[in-house]
């Protein structure tokens, strides 16, 4: 099967509501660029009718390449991420909410940089429209993640487009809801290209955020630890190998292995 361009990930628990909405703006942010993509929805074991109204909507939109996942049990935001990403077809790979918070207006610039760098990495800056207590929020994590990563991102979390490959390559070891976080800063560990781009957001408009559960701030604390370990890991190989750098040492050894597979 011929690959596609772009595979929008929707993350959906309980999303019922949001969901329909979510995919017509997908739909409209793409509608005048020249983008061959797909809509992985991928329900976490929704208790309401999510999966039902995709389903419909999926009729309902038959020309619109409409994906359904149906996960085995609540594994949460960051499992379904990284496992989604080996079920996508597209080259790209970023993640849209299914509570309908990034407008088309989000969409349309971010995948304007689409190829252009391995990480486009959005930003809200004075347009962000959270409440003010989830911007605090939101401001101390970055500000956590920016010291113990030894970075200067904006902003760690949202619809982040990254190349499938390093999706699946990369992949964080915790998977609560630091595991943006802890991928980008292990992709700029590697030296992996990027920009930041300021888009405008939305609050969620209809239900509840999962994001501040107990289980997910102790995810994030975990995360927190991960981003501060790796960089002290790579600090030393930096020392211990001087001159050559992480990338530099793994294609040798790839390199290397192709080789002894030839000769044997």
């Amino acid at each position: 099967m011929q690959p596609l361009d772009l595979t929008f990930f929707v993350p959906c628990y309980n999303e019922a509501e949001n969901i329909e909405n979510t995919i017509q703006t997908i739909i409209e942010a793409v509608r005048d660029r020249s983008l061959a993509y797909e809509i992985l929805v991928f329900d976490d074991s929704s208790t309401d009718d999510t999966v039902e109204r995709v389903k419909k909507i999926g009729r309902k939109h038959s020309s619109c390449p409409i994906r359904l996942l149906c996960g085995g049990g609540h594994r949460g935001l960051g499992f379904n991420y990284f496992r989604g990403s080996f079920f996508a077809r597209g080259k790209g790979y970023m993640l849209i909410n299914g509570d309908n918070v990034e407008p088309a207006e989000t969409i349309r610039k971010i995948i304007a940089e689409n190829g252009k760098y391995e990480m486009i990495v959005p930003y809200f800056g004075a347009n962000d429209k959270r409440s003010p207590f989830r911007r605090r929020v939101s401001w101390v994590f970055t500000a956590w993640v920016n010291f113990l990563g030894g970075y200067k991102l904006q902003y760690y979390n949202g619809p982040v487009l990254h190349l499938t490959e390093n999706v699946r390559f990369w992949r964080s070891e915790t998977v609560g809801y630091g595991y943006q976080a802890e991928l980008l800063c292990r992709l700029l560990n590697e030296g992996k290209t990027y920009t930041e781009v300021q888009v405008v957001n939305a609050d969620r408009e209809r239900g509840f955020s999962k994001a501040f559960a107990l289980k997910n701030i102790l995810s994030v604390s975990n995360s927190l630890f991960h981003i501060f370990w790796r960089r002290m890991e790579y600090g030393v190989f930096q020392l211990m190998k001087p001159g050559v750098s992480s990338d530099q040492g793994l294609e040798s050894w790839v390199h290397e292995e192709r080789m002894n597979g030839i000769s044997s």
